[in-house]
């Protein structure tokens, strides 16, 4: 097999013409930078997690085989270079946004505020920092018909709605989620890449309170620890300035062990299966 993507979190190898191999790895990125440091059985729990939430969910997927504990083989696609991101609360850029007036919303702008309905706020992918990005923008752009941005749309949430039910049975709320999709040759839309804590918000029910930041059982913990000691503005001002983005920094050995801990936590409360 001959690798071809390095991602953030994923390798991708080449099997064949039409198919592709994911080895989901312990790294971990945060505002688009992986960081140095990496976090145990992160991989395994990312893999097996979307294995999961492929099978159950009600659109397909590019899933051809789990090969435990951390690889998939993958139908290959030609990726929308769109990430598709439902949104439930008011929470991370959403609310940096809003607060920044780029957003209007029906409701008063009160941090992890739950939203009168999910809505989808989508941002483009492959580009070397993801952006907002309008549905105008995607269908003058041909990443999408008007039509199918339409139903895509419509799945989108309908997805989010099932996964939230499911995580609140499970003491958990579901804030937001990004999905990807992509083609096959004869021209059909499937749901891509992977579905787990790297790919959505999720908070304790238990402990869920409106006006402040959120318990988060997803990567939530890093984007804090780095937001705290002003890596965040630092990274910001750098790509606002078009300097080299600064060097990120490696995680105390106290965040890497909590993100670890949460990632199985999540994965045996949301599926019902034992990690180990």
């Amino acid at each position: 097999m001959r690798l071809i993507k390095q991602g953030k979190v994923k390798d991708i190898y080449e099997v064949d013409d039409n198919t592709l191999l994911f080895h989901f790895t312990n790294r971990v990125s945060a505002f688009d930078v992986i960081l140095p440091s990496e976090i145990p059985f992160k991989g395994e729990v990312l893999c097996r997690m979307t294995g999961f939430w492929f099978k159950i969910l009600n659109y397909p997927n590019h899933m051809l085989e789990l090969i435990l504990p951390d690889k998939m083989l993958v139908k290959r696609l030609k990726i929308v270079p769109i990430e598709f991101v439902v949104r439930g609360y008011l929470y991370g850029s959403l609310y940096e946004r809003v607060l920044r007036n780029e957003v209007q919303i029906p409701i008063e702008p009160i941090l992890a505020a739950k939203l009168p309905e999910p809505i989808l706020d989508p941002t483009t992918k492959f580009e070397a920092k993801d952006r907002p990005v309008t549905r105008e923008e995607i269908v003058s752009k041909e990443w999408l018909s008007s039509y199918e941005y339409n139903m895509l749309e419509d799945v989108c949430i309908g997805i989010y709605q099932y996964m939230a039910s499911k995580a609140e049975e499970r003491g958990f709320i579901l804030a937001d989620l990004k999905l990807e999709f992509g083609r096959t040759h004869d021209g059909k839309i499937l749901l891509a890449d992977s579905i787990g804590p790297d790919e959505f918000r999720l908070w304790l029910k238990s402990s869920y309170s409106p006006g402040r930041k959120q318990e988060s059982y997803d990567k939530q913990p890093v984007r804090d620890w780095l937001e705290s000691i002003g890596y965040k503005k630092a990274l910001e001002e750098a790509v606002k300035l078009g300097r080299p983005i600064p060097p990120p920094p490696k995680l105390p050995e106290h965040i890497v062990a909590e993100v670890s801990k949460r990632y199985i936590e999540a994965f045996e409360k949301l599926t019902g299966e034992r990690f180990r």
